[in-house]
């Protein structure tokens, strides 16, 4: 029974792995397809969404099984609770970028509006938000996990700043409406993306180390500060 066990937790482990390969994948060719104007990557965002929602699906019921015929205790309900959150979070990755793809099919010129915009700066940071909290799921790596939420304001900053600029433009020339509306959307999804990232980093954290993250605030060198980190009480 114990082995049976722990063989469940391993074939969970390996398919959030899995669901998380494939996520920071479609955030890749989201961003791509837009910079480049690339509808064949868009295409294939597009097509790939369905595939991410039919393993949040198995996820979700391996996790449901699993607690339904166990009883599992400290760092396997850590895990199991983890994983339930993780795979919330790569799912809605998914939808995100899915919604940056989808402009490049039907709004002229948003590859020319995104590079005079500097769009490539959002999507960098975000992306590398969404692969090093993957990262540190996948090597148990709690400090990575912290260095990812820093990044989080620096995103919304961005967002800021090039939706200014954005509204700036649209001002000045009509023309530019169409592609701002989108763009303005595109930037909120990039900005979620970030979100879930952080998301995913604070649950690092909490199936490693046994501490919830909340309303936290980071030193210069990107520690949480103890003052807004809760302790675990020892009953997971």
């Amino acid at each position: 029974m114990h082995r049976g066990f722990e063989d469940e937790l391993d074939k969970l482990r390996t398919r959030l792995v899995r669901m998380g390969s494939i996520v920071e994948e479609q955030v890749e060719f989201a961003f791509r397809a837009l910079l480049e104007g690339n509808g064949e990557l868009a295409r294939i965002v597009v097509e790939r969404d369905e595939k991410v929602d039919k393993l949040d699906i198995k996820i979700d019921k391996q996790c449901q099984r699993i607690f339904a015929l166990q009883q599992p205790v400290a760092s396997d309900l850590r895990l199991l609770l983890a994983a339930i959150k993780i795979n919330n979070e790569l799912e809605r990755i998914g939808d995100m970028a899915l919604n940056v793809a989808r402009p490049v099919l039907t709004v002229p010129g948003i590859k020319d509006f995104a590079h005079e915009l500097g769009v490539d700066r959002i999507t960098q940071a975000a992306y590398r938000m969404v692969k090093a909290s993957l990262d540190a799921f996948i090597n148990n790596d709690p400090e990575l996990a912290k260095h990812v939420l820093p990044t989080d304001d620096t995103v919304d900053n961005l967002e800021r700043e090039i939706i200014a600029d954005v509204v700036r433009m649209m001002k000045s020339d009509n023309s530019l409406i169409e592609a701002g509306v989108s763009m303005v959307d595109i930037l909120r999804q990039i900005e979620r993306i970030a979100d879930h990232a952080t998301n995913i980093a604070e649950n690092v954290i909490f199936l490693i180390e046994a501490r919830l993250v909340r309303h936290r605030q980071i030193d210069s060198d990107g520690n949480i500060m103890d003052a807004d980190v809760s302790s675990d009480d020892g009953t997971i």
